[in-house]
């Protein structure tokens, strides 16, 4: 019985990247070995155990054969005579089928360090072309790596496999968790440049997709869309996954109206969480009124604070400001620094010029106490919302006279 470290902490130990988690394989064992030793199992498909000091993944090695189409179709098998190499030859990439020993030796049976080297994403054989999730992963590790590229071969196989209808096999909440993990990477356009590239992205998100045929006249349809820059730049900030998603999806069409239909369909075929399904609608409906902030009146921008909500959820204002700051990277007018009580530091924001002004209304319209004028109104409770309204517009109004001032 030996086990081995393999996968990720071994490619991340050999690039001097922090590792965190560790997973095992076990060769040369049977389940009832493991239970010997007190390892608890916690495998569904295939035998894996939780060590019972370090709780650390081990599993047992193993092979699989496709079954049915998509990611659920495979038969496993283990048993103490599959080999380390057999077990390997099953794993997408050359740079994630390398195992430590125990001694620290690196068994590297494909070429693993060599593609680590060349910067090369490599499949191992021709078992990645069986596992539609395997396209996502690798656009995924683009964004974490994006100093890597895909080898013409890989590529080839992954068009291959969209041709073959292998992409339309997944399901919208592994699409999801995929595509938000390599939305917190540290280039996050390079996982769509990729599924673009191998035709994975008119299948997954066709809506995404079509902003590379609306370039203007003078690039061509290869070069990255601005929403690319954007959602780069959004990452940079380190800005959390709700607001780079917002920031991706805000401009997918030139009409607000279309946009927000646009961004339903997408949350709604790929299940996204509500906080970033919200964030995303109310970003794209208002981004038109947020960018000319510095024309609307008072009781316009109260309005802008009703729709989103602003007076409940503060927070969540700030960051479709900061979604909208993100489409702004670019602007020479970097705004003076402004509060939401209670929101502290915001990043992103100094790109947004008109951020200062809706910041200081919205402190001044929060600050009008809509309990006092609703016991006021007590005898005529139909008067209620419009009078609460009426005095935030006076409050933003004198706000904004002061600054003027």
């Amino acid at each position: 019985m030996r086990s081995y470290v393999v996968g990720g902490a071994v490619r991340d130990g050999l690039l001097g990247r922090p590792v965190t988690d560790r997973d095992h394989v076990v060769v040369g064992a049977t389940p009832q070995d493991m239970l010997a030793l007190g390892y608890r199992p916690v495998g569904k498909d295939f035998p894996v155990f939780l060590h019972p000091d370090t709780h650390e993944e081990y599993a047992l090695a193993r092979t699989e054969r496709k079954t049915a189409p998509g990611y659920h179709g495979f038969v496993f098998h283990t048993s103490p005579e599959v080999t380390l190499e057999e077990d390997l030859v099953r794993r997408d990439l050359t740079i994630n089928a390398m195992a430590r020993a125990e001694d620290g030796s690196i068994v590297d049976p494909y070429g693993g360090q060599a593609d680590l080297r060349g910067r090369v994403f490599r499949h191992v054989s021709g078992a990645f072309a069986e596992d539609p999730v395997r396209i996502l992963r690798l656009a995924r590790f683009a964004a974490r790596f994006p100093e890597f590229r895909v080898h013409a071969s890989t590529l080839a196989l992954m068009r291959a496999m969209v041709a073959a209808g292998e992409a339309d096999a997944l399901v919208p909440e592994r699409v999801w968790q995929e595509l938000a993990r390599g939305l917190m990477e540290e280039r996050p356009s390079r996982m769509f440049a990729v599924l673009r590239d191998c035709g994975a992205l008119a299948r997954i998100l066709p809506e995404l997709d079509a902003l590379w045929e609306r370039q203007p006249p003078q690039q061509d349809t290869a070069s990255a869309p601005p929403a690319m820059r954007v959602l780069d730049h959004g990452a940079a900030l380190g800005l959390p996954l709700e607001v780079r998603f917002a920031a991706l999806l805000q401009d997918l069409d030139r009409d607000p109206a279309a946009g927000v239909q646009l961004v339903m369909a997408v949350c709604q075929r790929l299940k996204v969480p509500n906080e970033c399904r919200d964030l995303a609608q109310m970003s794209a409906r208002e981004r038109d009124g947020v960018r000319n902030a510095l024309a609307l009146p008072p009781d316009g921008i109260v309005g802008l604070f009703e729709r989103c909500d602003a007076f409940r959820k503060p927070e969540r204002f700030v960051r479709m400001l900061q979604a909208c700051a993100c489409a702004c990277a670019g602007d020479s007018h970097a705004g003076e620094a402004a509060r939401v009580p209670d929101l502290g530091q915001q990043p992103g924001l100094q790109n947004l010029e008109q951020q200062p002004r809706l910041l200081r209304a919205l402190d001044a319209a929060r600050a009008v106490n809509a309990g006092e004028i609703a016991a006021r109104c007590a005898d005529r409770r139909e008067r209620i919302p419009a009078a609460v309204h009426a005095a935030r517009v006076a409050a933003v109004e004198a706000a904004l006279q002061d600054v003027r001032d």
